[in-house]
C-alpha cells in the first residue's frame, strides 16, 4: 500500500530563453573567453550541424556559456525553425583548446515540418480549453505557433496556456497544452504547477487518503512572458544595508534574520538577499493578495503555529539559506543568477496540504485543519531549487528527466539543510521529515534507501521512466548518498547497492558539486539518467582530473543503481 505523499513541485516556468538571453545570462556572453568559445562553436555549427539534429530553417541562440575547472566551455543553445520558437529544441556544445569535444541534445530528430498551420488559431484556442481535461478554466493565452520537437518526430503546433484552478479549487493551473497545427488534435496538455493531489481529487480529500499522483508532461514551453500569467514582485537586486532581527520559527528555533526598516516599522524584505520577502497569505487562495510581514521590534513569531510570523520566520530564514548555500558553493547571485530575491507566501488557503514552486515564487500551506505548516528548511530549498533546474538546464517532467528534476531539488534541499546545521532540524539524509506529512512521524522520502516510503525506486529500470518522478527521483536520490555517504551502515542511514558492489563515499560537497556542474553544463530539457551519468563523469573529470577518485566513485555509484 503506498503511502502519503506531497509533491513538492515541479518548476512552472514558461522559459522566454528560447526567444532571447536574459540580462545575467547575456552579460557573461560579453568575457572574452566565452566569447572565443562561442565563436569556435559557431564555426562548427556551420558544417556541423547534423551533430546537434540540425536543420535548414533552423535558428541558433546563445543563452549561456560556462567555463569549467579544467578549461572546457560550454555554449548552451535554444533553437528556433523558421523564426518559431523549438519545444525541446535545446543543446549544449562543448569545447577545450579551440576544438569542438561533444554536444549534449534533447532533440531525437530533425525538424521536416511545414510552418503554415491549417487549424485556426481560434479553433486551437478552443481545443485548447477542452484539451484541459478535469480543469475550472477562467482564461487562456492567445496560442502561439511552435514547433513540437519533444518526440520522435518533430510537428508543428498551437501552443496555449490555459489558466485557473485546478480541481480542488485550491492549486492553481498553468496548463500549457499543444494541439497540432495541421491535424487540430491535441498532442498533450501539461499542468506546470505540480501539487499533492491529482486535478481530479476534491478538496473534501485533503489530508485524507493521498492516491498516487498521475503526472502529466510538464515542459518549460517557451515565447510566452510569464508575468501574464503569474504575476510576482521581485527583489530589485539592489543591496542596502539590513537590520539584524531575531525570529522564532516552528522547526529551528530562533534564528537570526535581516530586515529592512522603514517608516518605524520593520518588514520581511532581505536586502542582502536581491529583495527576497516573505508574505501572509491570510489563508486565501489564489488570486488573493499577500500581505507582507511586518513588525514593530523586530522580534518574530513565537514558535508556535499560533502566531503567524512563526511560519514566516522559516520561510524566509529558509530562502536566506537557500540564497547563501547557492553563493557560497556555487558563486550563484539568487534563483535566476540576476541578483534578484522572490516572494515566499505563506499560509496559503486552508487546509492546503502542499508547497509548490510556480516559477516566480515559493507557496506555502498550512496542512492538515491548518496545524502542520510546510515550512520545513529542506522542502523551502527543495522548492527554490526547481528555479534553479528551469533556470540552468531547462530540466523536463517526463521520463527520466522528471525524477532527475525531483531528485535534484531532494539533493540541493538535503544540502540547504546542511547549510543550516540546525541543532533544532538536524542535517540528514531525509525529505520532509519535520513535516509529518504522513502523520505517523515518518518522513517523505528516504535517500538510503528509496523505497522505504513505499513507492519510490532504489535502482533504474526501463519501467522506470513511466513512473510519477516524486518516485523515480529515488534513482539519483539514491545514487547520491551512496556518492556522499558509500555503501553499507553509516550514520546517515543503512544503503545497499542494486548490483552488491561496495562503494566508498566521497562526502556531499563533492557530491553535490559534480551534480551541480553536471546540470549547469550537460543538462537538457530530455536528458536521461544515462545522460546525466556521463556528464557527472565529465565533470569530475573537469572538476578534479580524468581518472581521478572521485570520476571513479560517481561511475561505480551510478553503476550501483544500474544506470550505465
Amino acid at each position: 500500500m503506498r503511502k502519503k505523499h506531497i509533491a513538492l513541485t515541479g518548476s512552472a516556468m514558461i522559459a522566454i530563453g528560447s526567444i532571447a538571453a536574459s540580462p545575467a545570462m547575456a552579460a557573461g556572453a560579453t568575457d572574452g573567453g566565452h566569447q572565443t568559445a562561442q565563436a569556435v562553436v559557431s564555426s562548427y555549427l556551420k558544417t556541423h550541424a547534423s551533430d546537434v539534429k540540425g536543420a535548414a530553417g533552423d535558428g541558433y541562440q546563445v543563452v549561456r556559456t560556462t567555463t569549467s575547472k579544467d578549461g572546457s566551455s560550454h555554449v548552451r543553445y535554444n533553437r528556433t525553425f523558421h523564426g518559431l520558437p523549438v519545444v525541446g529544441g535545446d543543446f549544449v556544445v562543448h569545447s577545450k583548446g579551440g576544438k569542438v569535444t561533444g554536444s549534449s541534445v534533447s532533440q531525437q530528430a530533425p525538424i521536416t515540418v511545414g510552418t503554415t498551420a491549417k487549424v485556426a488559431k481560434a479553433t486551437a484556442r478552443t481545443a485548447a480549453a477542452a484539451g484541459a481535461h478535469n480543469f475550472n478554466a477562467t482564461g487562456a493565452t492567445q496560442p502561439m505557433l511552435v514547433v513540437d520537437a519533444t518526440g520522435a518526430k518533430p510537428a508543428l503546433a498551437w501552443m496555449t496556456v490555459v489558466v485557473g484552478k485546478q480541481a480542488d479549487g485550491m492549486t492553481p493551473s498553468h496548463k500549457a497544452v499543444l494541439v497540432d497545427a495541421q491535424s487540430g488534435k491535441t498532442i498533450r496538455s501539461s499542468e506546470m504547477v505540480k501539487s499533492l493531489m491529482s486535478a481530479a481529487t476534491s478538496k473534501a480529500a485533503m489530508g485524507a487518503k493521498a492516491p498516487k499522483v498521475t503526472m502529466t508532461t510538464a515542459r518549460n514551453l517557451p515565447g510566452v512572458s510569464w508575468a501574464s500569467v503569474s504575476p510576482a514582485t521581485h527583489g530589485t537586486g539592489t543591496a542596502t544595508a539590513g537590520e539584524e532581527g531575531t525570529g522564532k520559527s516552528l522547526f529551528l528555533g530562533e534564528v537570526k534574520i535581516n530586515t529592512t526598516s522603514a517608516d518605524g516599522k520593520f518588514s520581511m524584505t532581505d536586502p542582502d538577499r536581491g529583495g527576497n520577502t516573505a508574505c501572509d497569505m491570510n489563508n486565501k487562495g489564489e488570486g488573493s493578495d499577500c500581505t507582507l510581514f511586518t513588525d514593530d521590534d523586530n522580534a518574530w513569531g513565537d514558535g508556535t503555529n499560533s502566531d503567524r510570523a512563526s511560519a514566516g520566520v522559516d520561510t524566509y530564514f529558509g530562502a536566506a539559506t537557500t540564497w547563501d548555500y547557492y553563493k557560497d558553493a556555487y558563486g550563484r547571485n539568487g534563483i535566476f543568477d540576476d541578483g534578484k530575491g522572490v516572494p515566499s507566501r505563506t499560509h496559503f488557503d486552508t487546509g492546503y496540504v502542499n508547497a509548490f514552486w510556480d516559477g516566480q515564487q515559493m507557496t506555502y500551506g498550512d496542512g492538515e485543519g491548518d496545524a502542520k505548516p510546510l515550512v520545513a528548511i529542506d522542502v523551502a530549498g527543495h522548492e527554490m531549487s526547481h528555479g534553479v533546474a528551469e533556470a540552468l538546464a531547462k530540466l523536463g517532467y517526463e521520463g527520466d528527466v522528471g525524477g532527475i528534476n525531483e531528485s535534484n531539488s531532494d539533493i540541493n534541499g538535503t544540502m540547504v539543510e546542511f547549510k543550516a546545521n540546525s541543532t533544532e532540524d538536524k542535517p540528514d539524509f531525509l525529505i520532509g521529515e519535520e513535516i509529518d506529512i504522513n502523520g505517523d512521524g515518518t518522513p517523505l522520502r528516504y535517500m538510503d534507501k528509496p523505497s522505504k516510503d513505499g513507492a519510490s525506486h532504489d535502482c533504474w529500470s526501463a519501467d522506470t521512466a513511466n513512473d510519477d518522478p516524486h518516485y523515480t527521483s529515488g534513482v539519483g536520490n539514491h545514487f547520491f548518498f551512496l556518492l556522499a555517504n558509500g555503501s553499507g551502515e553509516n550514520e546517515w542511514g543503512n544503503s545497499e547497492t542494486c548490483d552488491q558492489s561496495t562503494i566508498t563515499g566521497i562526502g556531499q560537497d563533492k557530491a553535490a558539486k559534480i551534480w551541480y556542474n553536471a546540470i549547469k553544463d550537460y543538462g537538457t530539457s530530455d536528458m536521461s539518467y544515462a545522460d546525466l551519468r556521463a556528464g557527472m563523469i565529465k565533470a569530475a573529470d573537469a572538476e578534479y582530473g580524468a581518472d581521478s577518485t572521485e570520476s571513479k566513485a560517481v561511475a561505480a555509484a551510478w553503476t550501483a543503481v544500474s544506470v550505465s
